[in-house]
């Protein structure tokens, strides 16, 4: 966590040779927590890493060399959410009335997590201040922007070697253990069925169960702006969001890595070597 970096909007780690048409997305593990953003927050770094999917991106690390693109945000989604619209905003978090065209009525910026959130995960105010609106346009500009910008050209690329392309959206959910309640160890979200091919969740579920973990469909994540906005079968690009508990790799109080990581990583990265090897024609 560099706070006197300039920040980069993303990390892009390509295949030596791309293997297969999946690409995959860590939109949350961002963690360039830069002094402008601590300043104008009351919350400390470790209060503000609440909203953030960790480590995310190094649970899937093995993916280039697999065979496929990962795209990771350097960005914290306090500071920018790469898997909103560009323009979900909160008018209560600004010191002047927004453009018009801004979306102020979506679910999310009720909820406080717009593309700039209000809030972080648990639910704590972020800003000591309110925001000029010209502060949300340079984040959109610098973070949201160029992430977006390098995935789709990650999609089109993909598409002209394979003719499809699968994109696999990772993330990380809170764990809340209750009793008798069957907590699942993995989400997998398509939107209903909307934004993948029912034979390609099918496919992702059938390897994540042969390696024990516990899967449910789109309940209670079925997919965010990445999986619903890219995600057009019929344009032969899919797409699948995978929602992991963080109980399974890190101590979530601590925002630390426990011991389950390793076997974490290593299990995915046999599941992904599995992926990569299929035949996805039918895409």
């Amino acid at each position: 966590m560099d706070q006197h970096a300039p920040l980069t909007a993303y990390d892009l780690t390509r295949p030596a040779t791309a293997l297969c048409p999946l690409v995959f997305t860590s939109p949350h593990s961002g963690r360039d927590y830069t002094l402008e953003f601590l300043d104008a927050a009351r919350l400390d770094a470790q209060s503000l890493r609440r909203s953030e999917d960790a480590f995310v991106d190094d649970l899937f690390a093995a993916a280039p060399r697999l065979g496929a693109p990962l795209l990771a945000a350097r960005f914290p989604r306090a500071w920018c959410d790469a898997n909103r619209e560009p323009w979900e905003l909160d008018p209560g978090m600004f010191d002047a009335p927004l453009p018009p065209w801004v979306n102020s009525g979506s679910p999310r910026v009720g909820a406080g997590l717009g593309t700039i959130a209000r809030v972080v995960a648990s639910g704590e105010a972020i800003y000591r201040r309110r925001l000029s609106f010209r502060e949300a346009e340079s984040r959109v500009r610098n973070c949201w922007e160029p992430f977006h910008a390098a995935l789709g050209d990650l999609i089109a690329e993909t598409r002209v070697q394979f003719g499809a392309c699968l994109l696999v959206d990772c993330h990380s959910m809170p764990s809340h253990p209750a009793p008798g309640a069957d907590q699942p160890d993995i989400i997998l979200g398509d939107a209903h069925g909307t934004a993948c091919a029912p034979r390609a969740t099918r496919l992702i579920e059938a390897a994540l169960q042969r390696q024990g973990y516990r899967v449910r469909r789109n309940d209670p994540y079925a997919g965010g702006y990445i999986t619903r906005h890219y995600g057009r079968p019929r344009e032969r690009v899919h797409a699948i969001q995978i929602e992991i508990a963080r109980s399974l790799y890190m101590d979530e109080a601590r925002i630390e890595r426990h011991a389950g990581f390793d076997r974490l990583r290593a299990n995915l990265a046999a599941i992904l070597a599995g992926l990569a090897q299929e035949d996805w024609s039918f895409l």
